[in-house]
């Protein structure tokens, strides 16, 4: 069956986009949940006016993004946290707290899932963490951890 996505899904495709997908799962999943429609030609011509939308929304978002990533990389932000004298931490410095630290200090705002700590920071000192804030970007920042 020929359907037009309404929304991306993840593994299928774009919003906009026609495809051909088996019967029982546009029947029974898709167009249920108004995730899809059945494609004809006037639904096809919206279709094309929704890919061509989403193309230019989605290529603003990578520009910001990509202006986001030019400032913070140059940039070394600090977080400070309660330490033992040994400099480990009392918890750790989760993503919450770097994107309000990131906010206080450049005044970029980031959501705190677009920030990929690999292991929870528990040290003082000088760490890397990982933001994507689009899909195509992804730039590292420099956390240096002091204690309070």
């Amino acid at each position: 069956m020929r359907i037009v996505l309404h929304q991306g899904i993840k593994g299928l495709g774009n919003r906009g986009d026609v495809l051909e997908v088996a019967d029982g799962y546009a029947r029974n999943y898709l167009i249920p949940q108004g995730l899809a429609q059945r494609a004809n030609a006037g639904v096809e011509a919206q279709a094309e006016a929704m890919r061509k939308a989403w193309n230019q929304k989605n290529t603003q978002q990578r520009e910001a993004a990509e202006e986001v990533a030019k400032t913070l990389v140059a940039k070394t932000i600090s977080v400070t946290a309660r330490a033992s004298g040994e400099g480990k931490l009392f918890g750790s410095v989760n993503p919450a707290d770097i994107a309000e630290a990131i906010e206080a200090q450049t005044g970029v705002v980031l959501d705190r899932k677009v920030i990929h700590v690999d292991e929870g920071i528990r040290t003082v000192g000088t760490h890397s963490v990982k933001v994507q804030p689009h899909a195509d970007v992804e730039f590292p920042v420099t956390i240096e951890v002091a204690a309070l």
